[in-house]
C-alpha cells in the first residue's frame, strides 16, 4: 500500500523591508505542481507592477509545461521516451539541462537529473532504469540557435524536478531587470533583487508545525548603485514523502545508491547567490548528512545555511548568525 503525504511549501516571503514603507505587490499561480509567486516592491495599486508580474508568471508556466515529466507532451517527456540516444533538443529544455549539468558540479555529483527511474521507483510506480552501480553517462552539446544536442547511453532517463524551479525562478527574475527589488519564488525556491538600502525577509518554515519558522533571514541590498543578488532554497525529507511497504519513504534519491537517502538531515536551506545553486547545495545537503553536508557547504562558500536534524537540532553556519533577525 502506497500513500502520499501533503507536500509543505519550505520558505516563503515575510516582507519587504525599506527605507520608505512600501507594501510589496504580489502576484501567484501555480505551475509544476506547486505555487509560483511574483513579489515586487510596488505599491499594490501599482498597474504596470501588476501587469509585469502577471506578464511574468505566464511566460515561466509555458517554460514550465516544457520541462514538466508529468505531461506527455511535454520536451522533456518526448526527450525521455525517445529511442534515440543522440536527440536534438530546443532552447528551454537545452538551457535546462545545462543547469543541470551546474547542479551536479555545484553538489559534487550528488544532485542528478538522471534519476527519473529511481524516483518512480520510491514512488511504487512502473520503472525501467539502468542500475544503480551501472556510470549514467551523458552529454550535451550546443546547436544552433540556441538548441542542444543530448548524447546519452541506454536506459538514460532525465527528471529535472529542482533543479527546474531553481532555473525557473532565476530565469524569471532576470526579465524584471526594471525592478530594483523583485523576488520570483518558484514553489520555495526564491530568486531575489534588492535594492540599495532594501531588505527582504524569508522565514524558513519548520516542517514539524505549520505557519511556524526556524528563522527568519534578512536579504539586504549592499550599499552601492546596483542591486544584489540573493538565491533561497529548502529541501527536506518531510515533503514529498510515501509509505510503502511499512516503509517510509521519499523523493531525495541518493545517486551512490539509486535509492531514498538515508540521512540524519530533516531539511536544509541554502542562501548564496542564486536559486540555482542554492536548490543544488541544500539538496546535496540533505542527502550526504549533517557532517557532510556541514562540510560540502563550507567548501561551496555560501552566505548562509540553516539545518534541521532528526534530532531536533536546529544548526546554521557561522556566516548565516549576520543573516538572522534580531
Amino acid at each position: 500500500m502506497i500513500t502520499a503525504e501533503r507536500p509543505a511549501r519550505t520558505s516563503r516571503l515575510a516582507r519587504e523591508i525599506a527605507q520608505t514603507p512600501i507594501v510589496p505587490l504580489t502576484v501567484a499561480t501555480t505551475a509544476m505542481g506547486g505555487r509560483l509567486v511574483v513579489h515586487l516592491a510596488a505599491s499594490g495599486a501599482d498597474d504596470r507592477a501588476r501587469h509585469d508580474a502577471q506578464l511574468l508568471l505566464a511566460r515561466i508556466r509555458r517554460w514550465a509545461d516544457r520541462l514538466s515529466r508529468h505531461i506527455e507532451t511535454s520536451e522533456l517527456s518526448m526527450l525521455n521516451a525517445d529511442p534515440r540516444s543522440r536527440v536534438p533538443v530546443g532552447p528551454t529544455l537545452g538551457a535546462a539541462l545545462w543547469a543541470g549539468v551546474e547542479a551536479a558540479n555545484e553538489s559534487e555529483h550528488l544532485v542528478d537529473i538522471t534519476l527519473l527511474g529511481a524516483r518512480l521507483a520510491a514512488e511504487g510506480l512502473p520503472s525501467t532504469d539502468v542500475a544503480a552501480d551501472t556510470p549514467r553517462r551523458w552529454s550535451l552539446c550546443s546547436g544552433p540557435r540556441r538548441t542542444a544536442v543530448v548524447d546519452r547511453a541506454p536506459g538514460i532517463r532525465f527528471d529535472l524536478g529542482g533543479v527546474a524551479k531553481g532555473w525557473l525562478a532565476e530565469r524569471g527574475l532576470a526579465c524584471l531587470s526594471s525592478w530594483p527589488s523583485a523576488v520570483v519564488d518558484a514553489d520555495g525556491d526564491l530568486a531575489l533583487r534588492c535594492g540599495p538600502g532594501a531588505t527582504w525577509a524569508v522565514a524558513v518554515d519548520d516542517p514539524r508545525t505549520d505557519g511556524s519558522a526556524l528563522a527568519i533571514l534578512h536579504l539586504s541590498g549592499r550599499a552601492t548603485r546596483w542591486p544584489t543578488r540573493w538565491g533561497v532554497a529548502t529541501s527536506g525529507t518531510s515533503v514529498h514523502r510515501w509509505r510503502r511497504d511499512e516503509t517510509m519513504r521519499h523523493h531525495l534519491i541518493d545517486p551512490r545508491t539509486g535509492a531514498p537517502a538515508i540521512t540524519d538531515v530533516v531539511q536544509a536551506t541554502v542562501v548564496c547567490g542564486s536559486a540555482l545553486r542554492a536548490e543544488a547545495l541544500a539538496k546535496a545537503a540533505v542527502i550526504a548528512g549533517t557532517t557532510q553536508g556541514l562540510a560540502l557547504l563550507e567548501r561551496a562558500g555560501v552566505a548562509g545555511a540553516v539545518i534541521l536534524t532528526e534530532r531536533g537540532e536546529t544548526l546554521a553556519l557561522p556566516q548565516t548568525l549576520n543573516l538572522l533577525a534580531e
